[in-house]
Order: structure tokens, then C-alpha cells, then sequence
């Protein structure tokens, strides 16, 4: 930590990134050699979901928590409390004015400080929730041998086996964009979500809802069967970005 605010501020230097396809927040946060608070604080992100593809971002060279002016979200208001509460927390901050897309905004800097436990768990915790109340995880995102024709393929989603009937749940708020039955996934229903984020739950029993629905996270959307190519009752789950699946492991919570 620096020894004070003002010579924080001096050797911070915020720049411009563009994010691409596949980057989250804690690879940016790895590269960047700072703690992902730094990011997520600067950036305004209140989940890991919040980071999009082909967004800008700031990206800090120093670590710390940048709370702005302007409260505009709960979880800034979480972060502020806390702070707040601190005997030593004005002493160990320095208001900053930072450039955000032409607009001087003003912030309270606080060099060296991280998420406190409570702020990393509404964090990490305010991503996608299960599908499935139960489960049983029968093969992960990625490459593997495809139970049908024996070759190496990737594999798009996670399955989880559970009885047939098992309600499924839509694991965020969205609005369904599409239902039906395909060769490959059976019943199936895609929900979009906010970032361009969409999932999708195949081999459906039954779809318990309707296209052009909105829906909340948690409504039981259909139930888990094992229609089109599948070997069992189970739920093939996906989520995409701009089309494109990536792994939900870590986006999804029990």
C-alpha cells in the first residue's frame, strides 16, 4: 500500500481497453497483476457477468477500490457503507477526477484496499444460479468423446443427470427467444439475458413456458426428460455470449 493517498494518485495511471471475445474479468484482473476489485470497483460492474465483449473498460495500474461519486447501484452503496464505517477511511483515500468517455466524473480512491468479504461474496454470488436443484454432473464443457459416434467433438455445455420430471429453472432474469424440438437437443428453450448472454436447456421432458416470456430467475421453466440425442434423463445447459458458447463453470451458482 502506499504510504499516502496523494502519492497513490500520483502513480495511478487509468487506461483504454476493448474486451474481447472469451475475456472475463478475473483473466483481465491476472494480466493486469492487480486484484479484480480494482477493475470491478472502476468499471462499475456489480457481477462477473457484467463484462462483455467488445466493451471499454479502465483499466488501472495501481490496486485499489474506486467508488464514484454517484451512487447509481446497490452494491455501490454496499462498498460506500462500508467504507464509511471505517475510523480511518477518509485518511486512507483521495478524491481523483477520471475521464470517462469524455466526461470528467469525480471518485474516492482507496489505494490498496480489496473487496471485504461481505462485498466478494455479493460479488461472486450475483452470477447465474443452477438449473437444477439436484443434479449430478455427467460431462463438462469441452472436448470429449461423443457418446454416440465415438469421436472426439466438443461438447458445448455441461450435462446433469437427474429423474425425468425434475423441474428446471431459469438460472437469471430474461426473456425467451425460443422453444421447440431439434434433432439434437430435443425440447429445448434459449433465454436471453442482459450482457448478450443467453442459456439454453435441452432434452426437456416438457417446456413449462412460452416464447416471448418473461421470465425471473428461479421460475421453473420445464422439466428435465431426455428427448433428441440422449442417452438418459438429464439436462444439457449452455450458456452463450454473442452466440458463441463458453464454459459456465464458475458463471453458475448452487
Amino acid at each position: 500500500m502506499f504510504a499516502q493517498p496523494l502519492q497513490a494518485a500520483e502513480n495511478l495511471t487509468v487506461y483504454q481497453y476493448t474486451t474481447r471475445q472469451n475475456d472475463d474479468i478475473f483473466f483481465l484482473a491476472a494480466r493486469l497483476n492487480i486484484p479484480y476489485s480494482a477493475l470491478c470497483s472502476l468499471n462499475r460492474l456489480n457481477s462477473p457477468a457484467d463484462l462483455a465483449a467488445g466493451k471499454t473498460v479502465l483499466l488501472p495500474s495501481c490496486p485499489g477500490i474506486f467508488l464514484p461519486s454517484e451512487i447509481a447501484s446497490d452494491f455501490e452503496a454496499i462498498i460506500r457503507a462500508a467504507r464509511q464505517n471505517r475510523d480511518s477511511a477518509a485518511a486512507e483515500s483521495v478524491e481523483l477526477r477520471i475521464n470517462i468517455a469524455g466526461k470528467q466524473e469525480i471518485w474516492q480512491f482507496f489505494p490498496g484496499a480489496d473487496f471485504t468479504a461481505t462485498e466478494r461474496t455479493l460479488f461472486l454470488n450475483s452470477g447465474f444460479r443452477f438449473p437444477l436443484r439436484s443434479y449430478r454432473l455427467t460431462s463438462p464443457y469441452g472436448f470429449r468423446n461423443d457418446p454416440f459416434t465415438g469421436r472426439l467433438s466438443m461438447h458445448q455445455g455441461i450435462d446433469l443427470a437427474a429423474p425425468e420430471g425434475t423441474e428446471v429453472f431459469a438460472v437469471a432474469d430474461g426473456t425467451v427467444t425460443s422453444t421447440g424440438f431439434d434433432p439434437v437437443y430435443g425440447n429445448y428453450i434459449i433465454i436471453n439475458h442482459k450482457n448478450n448472454i443467453s442459456s439454453l436447456y435441452g432434452h426437456l421432458q416438457k417446456i413449462d413456458t412460452g416464447l416471448r416470456s418473461e421470465v425471473k430467475s428461479g421460475n421453473v421453466i420445464g422439466r428435465v426428460g431426455s428427448t433428441g440425442l440422449s442417452t438418459g434423463p438429464h439436462l444439457h445447459f449452455e450458456l452463450r455470449q454473442d452466440g458463441r458458447a463458453f464454459d459456465p463453470a464458475g458463471r453458475i451458482r448452487p
